[in-house]
């Protein structure tokens, strides 16, 4: 009797979508398994060929961005867009919180937050740098290397990739910290509707409409959503808006393009630093001079970008990226701040694979140019409104990279990762408004070459092992040349960097370990005084960055699941003839954030969970006052009605503690308590419910 087979019954066509549809709902392969094994990498090219009629070259599938994660040499993680979904999603702790080596802390239970990996852009707690934030690969930072956390939006990303360090030359990035890139989803792989509803302590509302469809070689995506908080602190009222949208077309078999359009608009109140005793006595107050001087972030940005990709054959592909946005500021603190800013990139880039000497390589290279021009606006803050003009500069930054790295199987175990990127970079800034008899206008031009090696051996099983030496530069962005009263005109930062690590993919366990050393030169130090106002920057001499960041993930039993992300910290001056050896301020020497899950089935599952952090770090690089460690536990509750229906109830800080979620980092508290804190949330509860169309 012959047997019957899928494909005697229905045609090829058809076959092929039920192959793409597999792959964007299933479970992704074990990647590091398949890069182990030759044959097996071949096996997955053939099917990436065999797909590749329908699913566009513009957007990797979830399965396609893991296997190219842990290829890197280094340092990696991918989050997938779902796992984040079943709690409240407000801030980028809900999103990275659990990513390996990442540390993200919000200032006041708001968007904005000190983002952070192996300690980049540490001075920061506002206006993050030292990290590439990309949206389906296109930088969000401005062409200066700052960032908004306001762009970006963790409910309409299908998965985030995390390059940390050195890996991120992946995208043309040297920077110390590494790349964040937050990947859309399409209208091949989202829920034709998607409606979803939070609400919860402190006066706190969130909701997402999200739509999705294709038809012949066109699909399309819209995310809308919004937020509107009171806030646990006094004047912390935040709302905001946002559209994520993209439209994709298959012109052919070798080449297609995609369209993204963003909106955003968004207001927040700051309520500013308290005391240490201010923060015990009554974390909910708002600083005083905040209120005086109404001081606020309110934002909007329109952004569009395109990507067009050509894969001539099966054996690589050439993407040509460009976007560009505008961006409006208007920025009460202690001057009032209004800054229209327009950004424009282009990148041109071939990924593929190719053989010689016997071999077999990956090659990836590319070149990208940036340029933002920023109409920068300052006047006395008086009572919160413009008073007399203090300042006003024309601005511009550039940037020019060229990157390539190209990756060899020396044999089926081990490869070879070799790579640059050569930088530069320019600032510019006209005084528009000389005051006192000062032209504070600078011309500044950074470059320099960062070059990268890298190993890897595939050991097997789902395990393999890594190391890298790379170099990293950063030039300043115009917050470190003329974000406080005065010009400081710093030099760029360099670093010498050394990492080694393992990932293993087996069964029911993921482990993700590095353990990595900097030596920095020149590394930019933000000072700011007692009262959170900007001092400047400063080129530090030497300091060193060092640290171990272990994620895991452990299905121990039927029902159960363990996650896990712990960092350790260990930031420090090198012989500096002020400081000496002392620690950095800013980071604590250790932080653990764990989950246990206990779900029987789809439709239930309790979640209790801690962020622990059991030392106290300073505040300021003299070392003379310090933060408290804290502990703060939570619970999760939720689960499936039906196959369209969800829902959570999530509980935070449960035992109602009074802890300091972030701090300014100072030169010299002088052992005194001023205001420098940041008080995190209270105990609050917040629940969801979420429809999807399938």
């Amino acid at each position: 009797m012959r047997a019957v087979t899928l494909s005697s019954i229905l045609p090829v066509s058809t076959l092929l979508s039920l192959s793409l549809a597999g792959a964007a709902h299933a479970q992704p392969p074990d990647a590091t398994a398949a890069a182990a094994d030759p044959n097996a990498a071949a096996a997955t090219t053939l099917d990436r060929l065999r797909v590749h009629g329908q699913r566009p070259a513009t957007v990797a599938t979830p399965a396609q961005a893991r296997e190219r994660l842990a290829q890197r040499a280094g340092a990696t993680a991918w989050i997938d867009g779902e796992s984040y979904r079943d709690g409240r999603v407000s801030t980028l702790t809900d999103a990275l919180g659990y990513a390996p080596g990442v540390f993200v802390q919000p200032r006041f239970g708001a968007e904005e937050a000190r983002l952070s990996i192996r300690g980049s852009g540490l001075q920061r707690t506002f206006h993050g740098r030292g990290i590439e934030l990309l949206q389906d690969g296109s930088p969000l930072n401005l062409a200066d290397g700052g960032f908004d956390f306001q762009a970006v939006e963790p409910l309409s990303a299908r998965y985030i990739e995390v390059y940390r360090g050195a890996n991120a030359l992946e995208y043309g990035a040297a920077t110390l910290g590494g790349a964040i890139d937050f990947v859309s989803p399409t209208g091949l792989d989202a829920a034709p509707l998607r409606v979803r509803a939070e609400t919860g302590a402190f006066g706190y509302r969130r909701g997402q409409i999200a739509a999705a469809g294709a038809s012949g070689a066109a699909d399309g995506y819209a995310s809308l959503s919004g937020l509107r908080q009171d806030g646990f602190r006094d004047h912390a009222e935040q709302e905001n808006y946002r559209l994520f949208a993209n439209a994709g077309y298959r012109f052919d078999d070798t080449l297609d393009g995609r369209v993204y359009l963003t909106h955003v608009d968004t207001r927040s109140a700051l309520p500013g630093n308290l005391t240490l005793a201010e923060s015990r006595r009554d974390p909910r107050l708002a600083a005083p001079g905040n209120l005086a001087q109404n001081q606020r972030r309110d934002y909007r940005l329109d952004r569009i970008a395109g990507r067009l990709a050509w894969s001539p054959s099966a054996a690589g592909t050439l993407t040509l990226s460009a976007y560009y946005a505008d961006k409006s500021l208007d920025h009460p603190i202690f001057q009032v701040l209004r800054q229209d800013s327009r950004d424009y990139g282009l990148d041109l880039r071939w990924r593929g694979d190719y053989q010689g000497l016997g071999l077999r390589h990956t090659l990836i290279a590319g070149a990208a140019f940036a340029q933002g021009d920023i109409d920068d606006r300052r006047w006395f803050n008086v009572g919160g409104r413009a008073g007399a003009p203090s300042n006003r500069f024309d601005q511009r930054a550039r940037n020019a990279k060229l990157y390539i790295e190209n990756q060899s199987w020396l044999t089926p175990q081990w490869a070879v990762s070799i790579g640059a990127q050569a930088l530069r970079s320019q600032r510019r800034s006209r005084d528009l408004l000389i005051t006192q008899g000062r032209d504070e206008s600078f011309d500044k031009d950074y470059s320099g070459l960062s070059p990268k090696l890298g190993l890897r051996y595939i050991a097997g099983d789902g395990l393999q092992f890594y190391a890298n030496l790379s170099r990293s530069l950063e030039p300043p962005s115009f917050g470190e040349l003329s974000g406080g009263p005065g010009v400081t005109p710093v030099d760029k930062q360099r670093a010498d960097s050394g990492e080694i690590g393992l990932r293993l993919e087996r069964g029911g366990l993921s482990l993700d370990f590095a353990a990595y050393r900097a030596r920095i030169r020149g590394e930019l130090l933000a000072l700011n005084d007692g009262n959170g106002n900007p001092l400047g920057t400063v080129n530090a001499g030497r300091t060193l960055h060092q640290g171990i960041e272990l994620g895991l993930g452990w299905t121990f039993a039927r029902d159960w699941t363990v996650s896990a992300s712990y960092l350790y910290n260990d930031f420090r001056f090198d012989g500096d003839r002020v400081y000496g050896d002392n620690d950095l301020a800013g980071a604590p020497p250790q932080q653990l954030r764990a989950k246990l899950r206990w779900s029987p089935d789809a439709r239930f599952y309790l979640e209790p969970n801690i962020e622990w952090t059991p030392q106290g770090y300073y505040i300021d690089h003299a070392n003379s006052f310090k933060a408290p460690g804290y502990t703060v536990a939570g619970l999760r509750a939720g689960g499936r009605i039906g196959a369209q229906w969800s829902w959570f109830a999530d509980a935070r800080n449960l035992a109602d503690r009074k802890w300091i979620a972030s701090t300014n980092t100072i030169a010299d508290a002088r052992g005194l308590d001023g205001r420098n804190f940041l008080p995190g949330d209270g105990r609050g509860v917040y629940v969801g419910l979420e429809w999807s169309a399938r």
